[in-house]
């Protein structure tokens, strides 16, 4: 598949598109611990993976595709059927229980709230207002196809570094965390958690691991000095691509950005 059903800052759509080649045509598992929108996992489709987010809410919608894909898509065509400004403030201040309702509250959410930002307040609730998109219901949904992709996959809500840890010889180890510097932090209010540059360190720290087992590794992040200098390494080969970022609260925040991609272990 060539794109996901999650509008997701820091998407990378536009990296299948343009970088596929920088993926490695053959691997074991799939081990992805920021999983977000799901872009590479979708593309490349692969038989078995490990897929960790921090976000409670977002494996949860995961999971519900996976196990119970038409509830979903039901509770989504409600939703869709009833949206009006009312509606959306009522379904965000709402507090579903039911795998399946929170799965369907996310994805209206996502596609009808300001611009697709996902942003939670310090008691975690949701706090994006309305935006100007009404379609609920999209043609590139295809639940049932994502269902199946998703039967391989082991879904995790955890820290980035125990899903790293778990990648084997041979996996594949792709790696797109938010993008914290140490003079600025982007996305602050993914989640209650702050990716901050501590967990830059630390995530390449764990990445520094994994390629002495032989892991298969493609990092996304922000072409930073900062950031570069962890990955200084021959052990490492770094890579510049440019992209353009639409997801942003203004719009001097939609323009080109330069990113660079991390590969360890590529044959």
């Amino acid at each position: 598949m060539d794109s996901t059903f999650l509008k997701w800052a820091g998407g990378k759509n536009w990296f299948v598109r343009q970088c596929a080649d920088l993926l490695p045509a053959d691997y074991n598992r799939y081990i992805d611990p920021f999983l977000g929108g799901g872009s590479v996992f979708f593309y490349l489709e692969p038989e078995i993976s490990v897929l960790s987010d921090i976000n409670e809410e977002l494996i949860t919608t995961y999971r519900a595709i996976q196990t119970n894909w038409r509830e979903v898509r039901r509770q989504l065509r409600i939703h869709a059927n009833r949206h009006n400004e009312q509606y959306y403030y009522l379904v965000r201040n709402s507090d579903p229980r039911a795998d399946s309702t929170i799965a369907a509250r996310m994805i209206y959410l996502n596609r009808t709230c300001f611009n697709g930002i996902y942003r939670v307040n310090r008691q975690g609730r949701f706090n994006v207002p309305i935006g100007s998109h009404i379609n609920v219901i999209l043609p590139t949904d295809q639940f049932e196809r994502r269902s199946e992709i998703l039967q391989g996959a082991t879904l995790f809500c955890r820290d980035f570094e125990e899903t790293i840890d778990e990648a084997e010889e041979g996996d594949l180890l792709f790696c797109d965390p938010p993008y914290a510097v140490l003079e600025e932090q982007r996305f602050v209010g993914y989640t209650r958690n702050l990716f901050d540059w501590n967990c830059q360190e630390r995530l390449a720290h764990s990445l520094y691991r994994a390629q002495t087992r032989g892991v298969k590794i493609v990092l996304t992040n922000v072409n930073h000095p900062a950031v570069r200098a962890l990955y200084n390494d021959d052990r490492f080969e770094i890579v510049e691509v440019n992209r353009f970022c639409s997801i942003s609260g203004r719009a001097g925040g939609r323009q080109q950005y330069s990113e660079m991609v991390v590969r360890a272990n590529i044959d």
